[in-house]
């Protein structure tokens, strides 16, 4: 016997702060080329660099979105919400390129240093920093909701470290003239990068490759289940996410009780779920014994644990 589906997802995602951001950092990106050419800057290219790449993100963001909130269809059951997760992965491979273009660079610079204006860059970056700050502000709220709101907020929260970097590589090359400043800082910029690249696209590829969602437990999620009354076991359980916040789960339970009573245990099982590990898409199968292949699908402790490795 089979449980009714439950589903109740939250679809959430405020758009307004994605496209006032969008506004924001593509007017700021022109002025900030324009800058980094006139000061000859690599900093501040570096800058305008990351700038283009939250334009992007915050661009592949809005379109994944848009048809995320397509309606599920007979090809397409579970609708079109993987499309934030394709977005978030390609904004970490994005990003990941623009770190080691940057890191390229600055090591062609850094023995022959190119005089560089730090005054105008100094006002650049800081016009840069502003704009930063007010984009993370708009996105703050949903980065921990969705994996491609996410995405776009790390580029971001990356370009307003370069505009950090670039503000104080200016005020030490106007009062020590050390222009290798600017390209160590790039360096440092990009180094800083690479690191939460990796972890927007491992994240993306978990849910991509249908592990189990972050912040969750196989095992814990299956021994609640069998601390359940009257259930005897569990076996065949597969947790995953469809998008962010979007798991689902598919078990098969075995009880001792008969037809009469199992609706009630069916409900109880889904209501479990929902409220301990915030799963409401729940479909449970219930035996009276384990069917044939309930041995097949085995975990090691490392696999049964993977999603939720915090």
């Amino acid at each position: 016997m089979s449980s009714n589906h439950a589903h109740a997802v939250n679809e959430g995602t405020n758009e307004k702060p994605l496209w006032i951001a969008l506004i924001l950092t593509t007017t700021f990106l022109i002025a900030e080329v324009v800058g980094g050419v006139l000061t000859n800057s690599l900093a501040l290219i570096s800058d305008a660099a990351h700038m283009f790449t939250d334009a992007a993100a915050l661009a592949v963001s809005l379109v994944a979105i848009r048809i995320g909130k397509r309606a599920a269809d007979s090809l397409r059951t579970f609708g079109y919400y993987r499309f934030e997760i394709l977005a978030a992965a390609f904004n970490a491979v994005l990003l990941f390129l623009v770190a080691m273009y940057i890191l390229y660079e600055a090591y062609q610079r850094i023995n022959n240093p190119p005089e560089i204006q730090s005054g105008a860059m100094l006002i650049v970056a800081t016009l840069g920093l502003m704009i930063n700050l007010v984009s993370m502000r708009l996105l703050g709220s949903g980065k921990d909701k969705s994996l491609n709101v996410k995405g776009a907020y790390l580029e971001v929260w990356s370009d307003m470290l370069g505009s950090v970097g670039v503000i104080a590589g200016a005020v030490i090359i106007r009062y020590t003239s050390w222009a290798w400043v600017d390209s160590a800082i790039a360096v440092l910029i990009g180094l800083w990068v690479l690191p939460r690249t990796w972890t927007l696209l491992k994240e993306s590829l978990n849910v991509l490759l249908e592990g189990v969602p972050e912040g969750l437990n196989l095992l814990e999620i299956k021994k609640t289940i069998e601390e359940i009354n009257c259930v005897v076991s569990v076996h065949e359980l597969h947790v995953w996410a469809i998008t962010s916040g979007k798991a689902s789960l598919t078990a098969h339970v075995v009880t001792e009780l008969a037809i009469p009573g199992q609706q009630i245990l069916l409900k109880k099982i889904r209501e479990t779920i929902a409220e301990q590990f915030d799963i409401h898409h729940c479909t449970v199968q219930l035996e009276s014994e384990p069917c044939d292949d309930a041995g097949e699908h085995s975990y090691s402790p490392r696999t049964s644990q993977s999603g939720g490795g915090k």
